[in-house]
């Protein structure tokens, strides 16, 4: 029997900074006045409700993130605000589904209620203990807000829903030290069972600039003890958030319980960093008879460091599908527009689309692609081969959706080429992309596509590569997002890059992209380098969106191969 099904850490987003009467610091902006305005007093003058996401999981109205599988069901619990569309009066909602693409909602599962969580019921990660048994562990704002670790159960296990949760009075069971920063300790993850009978968790921690994952053993997984010294640290990265621990696998593509430990596994620690807003990982060992996690020496171990998606996507969380044997990777992607406009459309944030992840075969950093139940969605196909893209090229792809399709396209290199150098102080991925950006032209690059434009281009969402020379081998730059995404002045529109480590020896390179309404989420190479953006185009939206190919380099670039499809809306609550 597998010790630890994780049933998903709740992804959260936690985003205050306030001091209260009793010196406690949190690390959440709360707007009092806005928490219980309703979206109905407000005028929603120039926020279209067409750039509602069409096929991404957002509650019916106002402030979201978080997910678990069990006895045939996917739960999905998330941070709900059932009276706003900001942060503030937090429940865990909950919904079920069968397929992880369409949801159906129940009633809220845990919500401030007890004397150790009546402030806040906050992140926390899921266990299935021997006998079947679910467990939730989360975070709670206490009568003192500081911020401890309780316990849930289900209230009838023979409920594959799920409905209905108790906490017990002995909670918290686990409570921050008298010399620990109680504001700065939250978000328990999916623990681990070992081979010495203990149970372990971590939780994210911070003493002064320091980045810490605190370690807790259990036998009981009532009374916990702290570590002598935390599993990983990091100096100068800030608190660490939703940290989450895994094993992978260096063969295949199939996913490992949490609880795995062995020869030909490697473990990913990812944090989500206050400081920047962003998630990072490392690939490394775990050595469990010391509790120690040691990155990978080619993997960066601070805010440089490897990401699992480039663009706007925090507060990750990972699961082992057990009925798939695959481990899925869920985020959460915040609004870019304004607080206002927020509460004038009545929703904020969306999940992204729930990715299988995986090792890749050079054991250096993770891949990821959409699960193939998104598949479900397609309609409408349209096919292309050997299109050619000249310098200036720019061609429509008609016949889909282009305000809510999935596309994958497969570019053609010629055979010998020039290549602008690459200058090694390009070290930041985004800013050289709002340096260099669709509209400037290039050498190879920049191809791809122009997503959300409207007729004439006015606006467009660019998402694209850009090949540069080194002398060892080229340097692959993607894009995506941009100035261009929207004519709207207001907006966070920064153009997010990643470098892609793509072999381009077959002389071709790959581009997905998830085209949402107000969102694209775009997966280079085959899922080694991803970028989800937040967009809010004025005039590219629903049936006046448009797609495009294109080529603003000087060296000319063939579309292999492109798939298209529109996509329907699935039942999202």
């Amino acid at each position: 029997m597998e010790i630890s099904k994780p049933l998903l850490c709740l992804v959260l987003f936690l985003c205050l900074n306030f001091i209260d009467n009793n010196g406690v610091e949190a690390s959440h902006i709360i707007s009092p006045e806005y928490q219980t305005l309703k979206t109905t007093t407000l005028k929603t003058t120039n926020v279209d409700q067409k750039l509602r996401t069409g096929y991404h999981f957002q509650p019916p109205s106002h402030w979201i993130n978080a997910p678990m599988y069990y006895k045939g069901f996917y739960h999905l619990f998330y941070q709900y605000n059932p009276y706003g569309s900001i942060w503030g009066n937090i429940v865990w909602a909950h919904s079920y589904s069968t397929d992880l693409i369409n949801w159906i909602p129940l009633e809220p599962a845990i919500f401030p209620s007890k004397p150790f969580d009546i402030n806040g019921t906050w992140s926390g990660s899921a266990t299935i203990l021997p006998g079947n048994k679910p467990v939730i562990l989360y975070t709670g704002l206490d009568t003192k807000f500081r911020q401890v670790q309780n316990i849930a159960f289900p209230k009838n296990l023979f409920d594959p829903l799920l409905r209905e949760w108790i906490k017990p009075d002995y909670n918290p069971v686990i409570d921050p030290t008298k010399t620990m920063n109680a504001s700065a300790f939250r978000d328990p993850t999916t623990a681990w069972y070992g081979k010495d009978g203990h149970w372990r968790i971590l939780i994210g921690h911070k003493r002064d600039t320091r980045g810490i994952a605190e370690l807790y053993k259990s036998r009981d997984f009532k009374t916990w003890t702290r570590s002598k010294h935390p599993l990983h640290s990091g100096a100068n990265t800030g608190m660490w958030e939703c940290p989450d621990f895994f094993p992978v696998s260096l063969k295949g593509k199939n996913g490992l319980d949490t609880s795995v430990m062995g020869n030909n596994i490697k473990h990913v620690l990812k944090v989500s960093l206050d400081l920047t807003r962003f998630d990072y990982y490392t690939v490394g060992h775990y050595f469990p008879q010391k509790d120690r996690y040691i990155p990978d020496p080619m993997s960066v171990d601070n805010s440089k460091g490897l990401r699992f998606d480039y663009g706007n996507f925090y507060a990750s969380k990972t699961f082992f599908d057990y009925k798939k044997s695959r481990r899925i990777l869920l985020g959460w992607a915040n609004e870019s527009d304004t607080q206002m406009d927020d509460i004038k459309k009545g929703w904020a944030g969306i999940q992204t689309i729930p990715r299988m992840l995986w090792l890749d075969t050079d054991g250096k950093q993770v891949v990821q692609w959409p699960i193939e139940e998104l598949k479900t969605l397609r309609e409408h196909p349209i096919y292309l081969s050997n299109v050619p893209l000249a310098e200036g090229a720019k061609v429509e792809i008609q016949g889909i959706t282009s305000a809510q399709a999935d596309v994958e396209v497969t570019f053609e290199l010629p055979k010998s080429y020039d290549m602008e150098p690459f200058d090694p102080t390009w070290v930041d991925a985004e800013q050289l992309c709002g340096k260099k950006d669709a509209s400037v032209k290039g050498a190879l690059g920049p191809f791809g596509l122009l997503a959300l434009a409207s007729e004439n281009t006015q606006e467009y969402t660019a998402i694209f590569f850009r090949v540069f020379k080194t002398a060892k081998k080229p340097v692959v730059l993607m894009c995506s997002g941009g100035k261009r995404s929207s004519l709207k002045t207001d907006l966070y529109k920064p153009s997010y890059g990643g470098f892609v480590d793509a072999d381009l020896s077959s002389g071709t390179i790959s581009l997905r992209s998830l085209i949402d309404n107000s969102v694209v989420e775009s997966f280079g190479a085959g899922g080694k380098t991803v970028i989800t953006s937040r967009v809010y185009p004025t005039l590219a939206m629903g049936s006046k969106a448009h797609l495009y190919l294109f080529n603003n380099g000087e060296v000319p670039v063939t579309v292999k191969k492109l798939d298209a499809w529109s996509m329907r809306k699935p039942r999202l609550n």
